[in-house]
């Protein structure tokens, strides 16, 4: 069960509709490079960072909040009106949440703690952080 004192974190979406808070644990930040995540997010990765289902709250913009299930069991959760991916939810893992870093308003303390994916990043991006650098998922 997540913290119940006050937020670690809270964020929103591009046009504010879509106002949160996490109490409890944020996870450390992972970089996925795979092509769903390139592709959902229109860029060479996506940062995401663990958090507990339980502690996520949302503040406003319930209805405005809508989901795309790009592979089975996997769910990308997104701003109905400006389209800011917020997270994602797998059927299988449903304690956990998978938040869009760049949804964030408060700062964090440290960059990508490893990069995953990486055997099929976009050629034309070059990772220069020493995280650590996995082909697929870790232990895959």
């Amino acid at each position: 069960m997540a913290d119940s004192s006050s937020p670690t974190a809270t964020g929103s979406c591009l046009c504010g509709g879509i106002r949160y808070q996490v109490r409890g644990e944020l996870g450390a930040m992972v970089a996925c490079h795979c092509s769903r995540c390139r592709k959902a997010n229109g860029s060479a990765f996506q940062a995401v960072v663990p958090v507990a289902t339980d502690g996520f709250e949302l503040l406003a913009g319930a209805e405005l909040l809508a989901g795309y299930e790009s592979s089975p069991g996997v769910h990308r959760m997104f701003c109905r009106r400006c389209a800011s991916p917020l997270y994602s939810r797998r059927d299988a893992m449903p304690a956990l949440l998978r938040l869009r870093v760049g949804t964030l308003d408060t700062p964090l303390p440290a960059g990508p703690a490893m990069h995953v994916f990486v055997g099929s990043k976009a050629d034309w991006y070059e990772i220069h952080d020493g995280a650590e650098q996995y082909p697929t998922r870790p232990g895959e």
